[in-house]
């Protein structure tokens, strides 16, 4: 980057520079993954999907291994196409939240779905034993308004299961506001008042190579905005693509397997509200 001197008094002598472009400018994406179906529809895609889109096959993974033991009252807080709803099981009663403004920023309008405007979840104190929130915490301009409000809702001794992205694209642009870290999310969880904060990484630098290497692949199977020969041009070459699209996708499946790096996809994190009732975990 090159910056070249400036003539004002005040403004530490440099300008912009001319060969690059200003991100603060950008509103929206050149290439955007397909946005999630709701549960229930089209199950032989939703499982392609996740085996291709290693971020969500690992947020996936981790769910499952918690979901189908949730009792009570379950809040899914930012829920979008409520792509894990149907993990959890038949003693848990599910409600999903998300912003008014969902389907213009994310392009997500869902039936069974409470829609709210401002900080405040339309939940009552105390009413929920596990608030679930995926990838959502990223696109929140004050993360910290959003883990408190997850514990004036959690029963005591209830617990939040959240996800967020660490080596990820900027997306939903300009609506992708943090990335965040094991260090962080047990300090902002602590912050709120959640005890015993645990912060699970998801994959290690394979897994991110894989994924990276994917989404380079990506764009020519799915283009998007392109005029119509260009997209056929782009297809025709995919075909090509597509052997080294599934060893990367099995190869970066695989590397889930295990503890995970310092170098993720992302983190699953766990915590708990303080009080006496149900301190077990799934209670």
């Amino acid at each position: 980057m090159k910056l070249t001197a400036g003539m004002g008094e005040n403004g530490g002598g440099v300008r912009p520079p001319r060969d690059r472009t200003n991100m603060t400018r950008r509103t929206g994406e050149s290439w955007r993954p397909p946005i999630f179906s709701p549960p229930g529809k089209r199950p032989l895609v939703s499982a392609l999907r996740r085996f291709l889109d290693l971020q969500a096959g690992s947020i996936w993974r981790d769910l499952a291994g918690q979901l189908p033991l949730i009792r009570g009252n379950v809040l899914d807080v930012g829920c979008g196409a409520q792509p894990y709803r149907e993990l959890l099981g038949p003693d848990a009663s599910y409600r999903g939240i998300d912003i008014a403004a969902a389907k213009a920023n994310f392009g997500y309008e869902v039936p069974d779905t409470t829609y709210y405007e401002g900080d405040t979840w339309p939940v009552a104190d105390q009413s929920i034993d596990f608030v679930l929130c995926t990838e959502t915490m990223e696109h929140v301009p004050d993360p910290r308004k959003l883990l408190a409000e997850a514990a004036r809702c959690l029963k005591p001794g209830g617990w939040i299961m959240l996800t967020t992205p660490f080596s990820a694209r900027w997306h939903y642009i300009p609506h992708d506001y943090w990335r965040y870290t094991p260090s962080s999310l047990a300090l902002l969880l602590r912050e709120a008042g959640f005890n015993v904060p645990e912060v699970y990484a998801r994959g290690n630098a394979v897994t991110v190579a894989c994924y990276k290497s994917m989404a380079l692949l990506l764009p020519f199977l799915m283009p998007q905005g392109r005029a119509a020969p260009v997209t056929l041009a782009l297809r025709l070459i995919s075909i090509l693509l597509i052997p080294f699209l599934v060893f990367f996708a099995v190869i970066g499946n695989l590397s889930l397997i295990g503890r995970g790096g310092d170098d993720c996809l992302g983190y699953t994190a766990m915590a708990i509200r303080p009080g006496s009732a149900g301190s077990e975990r799934a209670a």
